[in-house]
């Protein structure tokens, strides 16, 4: 019997769900939302650079990056539910616009960088500075645990998310981000924000963080707008800011519950009630 808060009565899916986290994040980040969706099953996978090491030759480009996420998926044989946050969320959105077939829903918290009058937040264009970018990323990601604590916390981390970051960071993870931060200047992301229409070929979830007060991954308008390009239900998700993972999974967790249980799943199984 499911015991899910989330689920009691619905259709339980048996599609994989895999989740992708962002920068500067490790695969620790899901444990919250893993838990609170009681799928101990869920897989995470880390971009290459971002909590496990980068291929040899790996040139840590959003191509390269969706290419990764594309070749992950391939290894399923089926098609998965799949979730992504910050540059995770940008890399499932670009997988769902160009392998369709590997995915039966989506849901990403970053769409916003998609709209064409979208701007990167002001660290973003730092790192994209040659320079500047070096020089950012040895303060931010070259000090000791202490200092990288200090990092995580300026960003607004807190608590175990901030431990759980800073751990995760080293230098490997900078120049990670340099890279892929610079393959990403604008106008790189408006032209991606062109071909949003072809993610609606497979459902998809905008997750909208109406307390992320810094909208690194774009205002509330900017993420409207490129939900209704690519065919998206939204989740508008008052009290949640953007480091939800880690801080508040639970709101999350239902949003994701309701979309989930209006999609057609092959494979199901009806979780029983309540007891009266």
């Amino acid at each position: 019997m499911s015991t899910n808060k989330y689920l009691r009565g619905r259709l339980v899916s048996r599609t994989p769900l895999v989740l992708v986290h962002g920068n500067p994040e490790s695969a620790v980040i899901w444990g919250p939302l893993i838990g609170e969706l009681d799928r101990p099953d869920a897989i995470v996978v880390s971009p290459p650079g971002f909590g496990v090491p980068a291929p040899r030759g790996f040139d840590s480009s959003t191509t390269a990056y969706r290419n990764w996420l594309a070749s992950q998926l391939e290894m399923f044989g089926a098609p998965v539910d799949v979730v992504g946050h910050d540059w995770g969320g940008i890399h499932v959105a670009a997988l769902a616009m160009s392998r369709p077939d590997l995915i039966r829903s989506w849901a990403s918290d970053a769409l916003g960088v998609f709209a064409p009058d979208y701007a990167w937040h002001p660290r973003a264009q730092v790192w994209q500075q040659e320079g500047a970018g070096e020089a950012s990323v040895q303060e931010l990601w070259g000090g000791d645990l202490q200092q990288r604590l200090a990092v995580a916390s300026a960003l607004g981390m807190t608590g175990r998310m901030a431990e759980r970051v800073a751990a995760g960071m080293d230098p490997e993870m900078g120049h990670a981000v340099l890279k892929l931060l610079r393959s990403a200047r604008q106008p790189a992301m408006a032209e991606a924000g062109r071909l949003l229409a072809q993610a609606a070929q497979r459902p998809g979830l905008a997750l909208i963080a109406v307390d992320d007060f810094e909208r690194a991954s774009g205002t509330v308008e900017q993420h409207e707008w490129a939900a209704r390009q690519a065919g998206a239900t939204t989740a508008h998700l008052h009290g949640v800011g953007h480091w939800w993972p880690e801080e508040t999974p639970a709101p999350v967790a239902e949003a994701l519950a309701d979309f989930w249980a209006q999609l057609p799943a092959p494979q199901t199984a009806t979780a029983p009630g309540p007891r009266s």
